[in-house]
């Protein structure tokens, strides 16, 4: 671990997580001579069956649409794109920041939030349903690979950025272990904004390239005109399908600039000297400037009422509802029909959550496909 030690004594700001403070794992486990339990965390997010399962999992079109449109899996590699770039640029630790970036989504269920959604409803009074809080069980329970304990034993920091995750579609869980009324270290906060501006800008790439949103719809959002008259100037005869790749790289670069730069003023404004600094903060330190707020804002409006609003998508939406209601329901009440290792868990665990857990855990493609087994006459079983 000296190797480990010298190299983030050498490269990390005094704020930043470093592993050496690390407040460890619940399940003690020797240390790796030449890697950090951060990159150890990110390489066991990497190889769980949860992950790969994201690449059947809605961001907002489902798989059956097109191969082009981002998946829950292509949006955390891009969220972790983007954090990574931030982290390096304000010395945190890219290896604790990449390993929350690419498990952030892991409790996501199919079809997006509104299988959350249907969810969260149907375990009314059996502790609802939260995919933040489904990713710590994820990674705190459901994942089977080692002998010596359940789920894949990540660090505390880890476990704590997907507990506190937060954005508009996200909510940060309240759970005593990890300190509910302190902030979250800097590289969940990074996280928390990369993943907005993630999905802001590739969801409006996927509703240009799927035709439910217009070039000409985004005439007088500031922000847009602002990338693309700098585009036209530069390229005047560029065609529409390159001009665009520009405006979202532009739009993406633009907001990069503006998070690392009011977080390095935050930073020094607040005189943050060294990580316990930080713990006594009541607000979060990266974030955007006032001016970028304003130009952000009308166009995560627009995104709202133009796509995610959509009635394409909003047909999908319902329709997915009552696949998963369905499911759930008949599932809960004949229970043999799980697979017997699934079975095995309701005693203890009480019917609804197993229940719950299975379901969540599924990807579109398999959803879809239990429905068709379970209630289309003529499909095998």
């Amino acid at each position: 671990m000296n190797i480990i030690r010298e190299y983030e004594d050498k490269f990390l700001a005094p704020y930043a997580a470093k592993s050496c403070n690390s407040l460890g794992r619940v399940h003690k486990e020797e240390e790796h001579s030449y890697r950090s339990c951060y990159q150890r965390d990110r390489d066991r997010i990497i190889h769980s069956a949860a992950f790969r399962r994201l690449e059947y999992k809605t961001q907002v079109f489902v798989n059956h649409e097109g191969d082009y449109y981002r998946t829950r899996l292509t949006h955390s590699i891009e969220v972790s794109q983007i954090a990574r770039t931030i982290a390096r640029a304000l010395r945190l630790n890219t290896d604790l920041t990449e390993a929350i970036a690419l498990a952030h989504d892991l409790g996501h269920t199919p079809f997006g939030h509104s299988g959350e959604e249907v969810l969260d409803e149907l375990m009314s009074g059996c502790g609802g349903f939260n995919h933040n809080l489904q990713g710590l069980r994820v990674v705190d329970y459901l994942e089977e690979r080692y002998p010596e304990f359940r789920g894949l034993n990540l660090s505390w920091e880890v476990r704590e950025g997907i507990v506190k995750h937060s954005s508009v579609f996200d909510i940060a869980v309240s759970i005593k272990e990890f300190f509910p009324k302190r902030m979250p270290s800097l590289e969940t906060q990074l996280v928390d904004a990369s993943d907005e501006i993630a999905y802001d800008n590739h969801d409006l790439d996927d509703g240009l390239t799927s035709g439910l949103i217009r070039e000409r719809d985004l005439e007088g959002l500031e922000i847009w005109e602002k990338i693309n008259r700098k585009i036209n100037q530069k390229y005047a005869k560029i065609d529409p399908t390159r001009r665009k790749y520009l405006v979202i790289r532009g739009l993406i670069d633009l907001q990069v600039t503006d998070l690392i730069r009011t977080t390095q003023e935050m930073l020094s404004r607040q005189k943050i000297r060294g990580y316990a600094d930080l713990r006594k903060i009541n607000h979060r330190l990266v974030d955007f400037s006032k001016e970028m707020k304003r130009l952000r804002k009308p166009l995560r409006q627009f995104l709202m009422q133009k796509l995610y609003h959509h009635y394409r998508v909003m047909r999908m939406s319902i329709k997915a509802k009552r696949f998963i209601r369905e499911l759930f329901c008949e599932y809960a009440a004949r229970p043999k029909q799980l697979p017997s290792e699934v079975q095995l868990r309701i005693p203890k665990e009480g019917v609804k959550r197993v229940v719950c857990d299975y379901i969540a855990g599924m990807t579109d493609r398999y959803c879809l496909d239990e429905y068709n087994k379970l209630f289309v006459p003529y499909e095998k079983v």
